[in-house]
């Protein structure tokens, strides 16, 4: 397992992309400036930190997006093998919310919370061949 990033659930996402670009200085990667996702990396490092549009993630999990209660960020986890690792961490008492399910072409994603209610999500890439 690697941790992929930590990603921030928000409301205002110019406002955010705009702060975490220009006033902080990390380096976006693919200037998606209006959202709903961008990540972002530091000078330095491998890990970074990404933004995704709050009201896109509740409508994809199924959920309201509640601002006072809503989810405002979730760990983001790689795993080689997405349904296995879905088995065995429901085995040990996970309850998996969303998927596994295709998010894009390369990426299945599937989603469960902490006892405290955060968000995480496990990711596994696919190659593409061709």
């Amino acid at each position: 397992m690697e941790l992929a990033q930590v990603r921030l659930l928000v409301s205002d996402f110019a406002a955010c992309y705009r702060f975490y670009a220009d006033v902080l200085g990390l380096k976006p990667q693919s200037g998606a400036a209006e959202g709903p996702y961008e990540k972002f990396s530091p000078a330095v490092g491998a890990a970074g930190i990404a933004l995704q549009d709050r009201a896109a993630m509740a409508e994809w999990l199924g959920e309201l997006d509640d601002a006072a209660t809503g989810h405002r960020s979730l760990v983001v986890l790689r795993v080689d093998d997405l349904d296995d690792y879905c088995t065995r961490i429901t085995e040990r008492g996970a309850v998996i919310v969303h998927g596994p399910a295709p998010l894009t072409d390369r990426m299945r994603v599937a989603h469960l919370k902490d006892p405290e209610g955060n968000l995480v999500e496990l990711q596994e890439w696919q190659l593409l061949l061709g």
